[in-house]
């Protein structure tokens, strides 16, 4: 399992990963922080990026914040971290 600590800033004009915050990926997603809906977008996106089912993402703290730390079922830190375009840890 692979955990990385990632930046959210739901409500934007679209979902998608646009580099760091403070060393940390920043994902812009594209849902309101209303009723766990970007909670949800954010599950969705790293799924998506990482080839894995949504069930295989989970939030492990920070699901009322915007700095979440996230678990990845199936992969290795390192190839998470190269999926988000960050340097081996």
């Amino acid at each position: 399992m692979a955990r990385i600590v990632v930046y959210c800033q739901p409500g934007a004009k679209q979902t998608q990963l646009v580099g760091l915050h403070d060393g940390k990926p920043k994902i812009q997603l594209k849902a309101p922080p209303v009723d766990g809906a970007a909670n949800q977008a954010l599950i969705g996106f790293l799924a998506g990026l990482c080839g894995v089912p949504k069930s295989a993402v989970t939030i492990e703290l920070g699901s009322s914040g915007r700095t979440k730390r996230v678990n990845v079922d199936g992969l290795t830190d390192d190839r998470l971290r190269a999926l988000l375009s960050l340097p081996p840890s």
